[in-house]
């Protein structure tokens, strides 16, 4: 069973990885505690290549890498590559938006995760963007799930991201979308 490094500390988010990753039979691990990663890059691909690359790198094994984060019209893109850090934490950071959507009648935001999967020797072997496209809620709706998913509101599916089952998230989110375009090649592709 190959073994490939999650570029994150983040136990979450290797769980989250490993649903998607478990057709292909690999051994997730978390990286190592002291490498440690500046996201230096100005886009969600850039950032998602600098993790795969230096963990893979640091640890001679492969690696795979994502960034993710909500980007709003009206706010110019923003939270965008900051979306983690726009308030002390998820109910601080929902407020902020709101606040600043006070009076905005254009609510249309998108949520983007970018994918890279790392060679040993840093080379990126693989790499895509999935977007889910939405609209900004007035108030929070709904309990599942965590950070902007409250209100986050999926048009074709008639609900917030935290209204969804895991399942359906899953399917219809910017990460679900990035995986889907990217599993066939993963499927195809032998780690040595």
């Amino acid at each position: 069973m190959p073994t490939v490094i999650v570029a994150t500390g983040n136990p979450g988010k290797l769980k989250e990885m490993q649903v998607y990753l478990t057709p292909l039979g690999w051994e997730l691990q978390l990286k190592p505690k002291d490498i440690e990663v500046d996201e230096t890059g100005t886009t969600f691909l850039e950032n998602a290549r600098l993790k795969a690359r230096e963990v893979a790198i640091a640890t001679n094994q492969w690696s795979i890498a994502d960034d993710s984060g909500l980007q709003i019209d009206a706010l110019n893109g923003a939270p965008g590559l900051y979306s983690a850090r726009y308030g002390q934490d998820d109910h601080d950071r929902i407020n902020r938006v709101l606040r600043e959507l006070k009076d905005v009648q254009d609510r249309s935001a998108q949520f983007v995760c970018a994918l890279a999967l790392a060679r040993p020797d840093g080379s990126i072997a693989l790499e895509t963007e999935g977007i889910c496209p939405g609209t900004i809620l007035t108030e929070p709706q709904g309990s599942n799930g965590f950070g902007y998913d409250p209100i986050f509101y999926v048009p074709s599916q008639a609900k917030s991201f935290a209204e969804m089952d895991s399942q359906e998230k899953e399917t219809h989110s910017h990460r679900g979308v990035a995986f889907a375009q990217i599993m066939n090649q993963l499927q195809n592709l032998t780690l040595e």
